[in-house]
């Protein structure tokens, strides 16, 4: 019975798969969850000795738990997720096999520095930012109603690890904006299907408390400018997650009445 998978998600991650494969090479297998990239990542995955499952993409957490079963079926006793633009260093990588061997805890936080436009973020919630990536496959499902920012349902206690992921976030402004649109339309989606229910006023006073949370509360001021920018645009697209969900709303709310009119 293999101790460690290491499970990666893909879609065209061409640039960064090569030196993320290499960086959990300790691991026992490695599996890369691909949505059917067509840039050559699955190539160098598998010519890196990577097992290859692919599968159409829905969401994160449909992603991950796909995954899950996949390491459940091989009877693997522990995964680790780590993302394509992730790195494990051999620190960690020697923290993980020893935390394997608990016969109690049941899933492991990790935190990670993320690097954002060549800076190491101190604040603003960037840090320390710890993940749950490493579990138990039998005692772990992600929520299946967070479509993005995905949470994890774990059955039994947890611990956190000392050693960090490397995280290679945006080398961009660009890529930073071209990702967060596109969580958009996830992260309003899930909040209309939780029953989120967005007021009059919230496109307004919703980035006012996600800015003030990440420059005060998360010490976001600690990144300098950098802190300031993406702290600010975090506010931004707060603003736009709740001028969208207002939106649907108001439609939904038409075409009810809509139904309710008389022939």
């Amino acid at each position: 019975m293999p101790d460690l998978m290491a499970i990666i998600l893909t879609k065209n991650e061409v640039r960064h798969i090569a030196a993320c494969i290499e960086s959990v090479a300790w691991a026992d297998q490695v599996l890369l969850s691909d949505s059917f990239s067509d840039d050559g990542t699955v190539e160098i995955a598998r010519a890196l000795g990577a097992d290859v499952l692919q599968t159409p993409f829905v969401n994160f957490a449909v992603q991950r738990n796909l995954s899950l079963e996949e390491a459940r079926r091989r009877g693997v006793r522990w995964v680790f997720f780590i993302d394509a633009d992730e790195r494990a260093t051999p620190a960690l990588a020697a923290e993980i096999r020893q935390a394997i061997q608990s016969t109690e805890v049941v899933g492991w936080w990790v935190p990670r520095y993320n690097y954002i436009m060549g800076h190491r973020m101190r604040g603003g919630g960037w840090y320390p930012d710890a993940q749950l990536r490493l579990m138990r496959p039998e005692r772990a499902q992600y929520d299946p109603t967070r479509h993005v920012h995905e949470t994890v349902l774990l059955d039994g206690p947890e611990g956190t690890l000392r050693e960090h992921l490397i995280h290679y976030n945006y080398d961009t402004l660009q890529q930073f904006r071209a990702k967060q649109s596109r969580y958009l339309l996830f992260e309003v989606q899930m909040l209309h299907a939780r029953g989120v229910r967005a007021k009059p006023w919230s496109p307004l006073s919703m980035p006012v408390r996600e800015f003030w949370r990440r420059y005060v509360d998360l010490r976001g001021y600690r990144d300098g400018w950098v802190g300031l920018l993406l702290c600010t645009l975090m506010g931004w697209y707060t603003f736009q997650t709740y001028r969208l969900l207002r939106r649907l709303q108001r439609e939904e709310h038409t075409a009810l009445r809509g139904r309710r009119q008389p022939d």
